[in-house]
């Protein structure tokens, strides 16, 4: 289909930023609408036309610069509500121009995007992205990336909000809102007859269905009463639930002053529970924490006495912030503090630890409940932390044998090597002998453990990791005074066979770092030359890949200097 478009000129504004023009809904049916605009001289701008003029509705007074504009109001009326974003202030207008909101968001960038959707409004800023609901914060989130847009999908159709960024990176990232673990699922019937459905619980206690009847009904004349009737039976119902619950805040809240105040009663220190794991990921050789709390967490302060990464987490959005420590004095290596968001219930982190240095990873958990209560938790990096159980090995490997002799029992050395190796049992296996055999997520070396009472057998094609085992078993056999008879079967085809392993890895990330010091250099070039047809393949694609391999080298902070070691 063609059309013929004729310009037509209506006014003009001041310099205006993108997206700061809005249609307002035609207040009937084939009536002209009309427009609001705002600009960098901090007016906005409301007009019609009349005869063929511009007349204007409103106008308000300058201010500071305009960088968003936007459309709301109650969901499923007319959206006339006009918003603008200025500096870190949101204003609100009526279609004729009286204001009824002035927010300051308190944000420490200006706002660069914004999207409304009833009453939450959700904001970034260049890295920044914040969820406000009816002006109190929700949720925050920080991006490893500039944010150049947002928007959230349609409420209407969706069970919950589902933002949405829009990155410099060109990655749209869905964020996941108040996330929990699933303790429990089941399949069946259980809110209407008729209808199956899967039924969740998650680990602060709510149970929830995802079920098949849909959720927007068509109801004939009949049926309309009946729907509005049943509505109302369940928004009674919520009240109802509300109130007794913020009677029952009240009751406790009189008891634990009456508790804490009285010279007889005992310290009256909140209790809560905490969900943790801790486990070694085999895709990049780190260590995943997660720790849930009921209640909202305030803080999580991470303290390790031995040298470890923290690698960037996409889904953390915690702010972090990191303090010197004196590891010659106080055997402190890490010292980092995580502060969370309103309503943040779960923090995960990611770390990588260095084989042969171990010790004991502690978390402190702060939530937000008061007086101020806080629980620590403890995590042992063992001496081979990126070993992982496996079922087999290649045998054919050139293979270095470490085979220990002494007077000591099955459950002593089985000791000793839960206290070198994770996925190890606590309890010693049945039987007079075990074996077990572990792959390193890192290197992919391998490691055979055999193992019975008054012998030990430890085969590798790694010879640091026999290395790491003689001195950390001699360590534990001295501390229970047993006498260890130690000898070695070294293969020197093995020492260049871990090389042609590790060479690859090493050529890639040694190459990475060259490209990503290249970068600053070649953006220079392309801004001063104006184009990159001057530049060799090689040096065009790297620019082309700048933001990939920036964000690839970002998230191995030190994995240069691991292989070096």
């Amino acid at each position: 289909m063609e059309m013929v478009l004729n310009r037509a000129d209506y006014l003009q504004v001041g310099v205006t930023s993108p997206k700061t023009m809005k249609l307002l809904p035609a207040s009937k049916h084939k009536a002209t609408q009309k427009v609001v605009i705002g600009d960098h001289d901090g007016v906005v701008m409301c007009f019609g036309m009349k005869k063929g003029e511009a007349v204007a509705v409103f106008k308000t007074l300058p201010g500071q610069k305009i960088a968003r504009l936007e459309l709301g109001g109650v969901l499923n009326t007319p959206q006339e509500r006009i918003f603008i974003a200025a500096g870190s202030e949101i204003r609100g207008f009526t279609k004729r121009g009286k204001q009824f909101l002035s927010f300051e968001t308190n944000l420490t960038e200006s706002i660069k995007a914004m999207h409304i959707s009833g009453s939450d409004l959700f904001l970034s800023a260049s890295y920044i992205y914040n969820h406000y609901c009816d002006c109190k914060d929700q949720h925050y989130y920080l991006c490893g990336d500039k944010i150049n847009d947002v928007i959230c999908l349609p409420v209407e159709r969706s069970p919950r909000i589902i933002p949405i960024l829009a990155c410099q990176d060109r990655v749209l990232r869905v964020l996941q809102m108040l996330s929990e673990s699933v303790t429990s699922i089941q399949g069946g019937c259980v809110g209407k007859d008729g209808y199956d459905e899967i039924v969740v619980s998650t680990y602060s206690g709510w149970v929830t269905g995802l079920t098949t009847e849909p959720i927007h009904k068509e109801s004939g004349p009949g049926e309309e009463l009946k729907i509005n009737q049943e509505m109302q039976n369940k928004i009674s119902s919520l009240r109802r639930e509300l109130e007794h619950l913020q009677y029952k805040v009240l009751q406790e809240r009189e008891n634990y002053q009456q508790c804490s105040q009285s010279s007889k009663a005992k310290s009256a220190v909140p209790s809560f529970s905490i969900n943790d794991k801790f486990t070694l990921n085999k895709d990049d050789a780190s260590y995943s924490l997660i720790l849930e709390v009921q209640t909202a967490i305030d803080n999580v302060l991470i303290q390790s006495d031995v040298p470890i990464d923290l690698l960037d987490v996409d889904k953390n959005s915690a702010v972090v912030s990191f303090s010197s420590c004196d590891s010659e004095s106080n055997d402190n290596f890490l010292l980092a503090t995580y502060r969370c968001q309103a309503n943040t219930t779960r923090l995960e982190l990611k770390i990588r630890s260095i084989e042969g240095q171990y010790g004991t990873l502690q978390a402190y958990v702060t939530p937000r409940i008061q007086p101020k209560t806080c629980q620590v938790r403890q995590y042992h990096i063992k001496p081979l932390s990126l070993h992982q159980r496996t079922h087999f090995i290649d045998h054919d490997r050139p293979m270095n044998t470490l085979t220990l002799t002494g007077q000591f029992s099955f459950a002593e050395v089985h000791s000793w090597v839960v206290f070198c190796l994770p996925e190890v049992p606590e309890k010693p296996p049945a039987g007079e002998c075990v074996t077990f055999y572990f792959q390193n997520t890192f290197l992919d070396t391998q490691l055979e453990s055999i193992y019975r009472k008054g012998e030990g057998v430890f085969k590798s094609d790694n010879i640091s990791t026999i290395s790491i085992l003689k001195d950390v078993l001699s360590k534990e056999a001295t501390k229970r005074k047993i006498n260890l008879n130690i000898t070695y079967e070294i293969n020197e085809v093995s020492v260049k066979h871990t090389l042609k392993l590790i060479h690859p890895k090493l050529e890639y990330q040694l190459l990475l770092a060259k490209k990503v010091q290249l970068i600053d250099a070649l953006k220079e070039l392309q801004v001063h030359e104006g184009n990159t047809d001057f530049l060799i393949p090689e040096y065009r694609s790297i620019l082309e890949e700048a933001d990939h391999l920036q964000e690839e080298y970002k998230k191995q902070p030190a994995h240069l200097e691991r292989l070096y070691g």
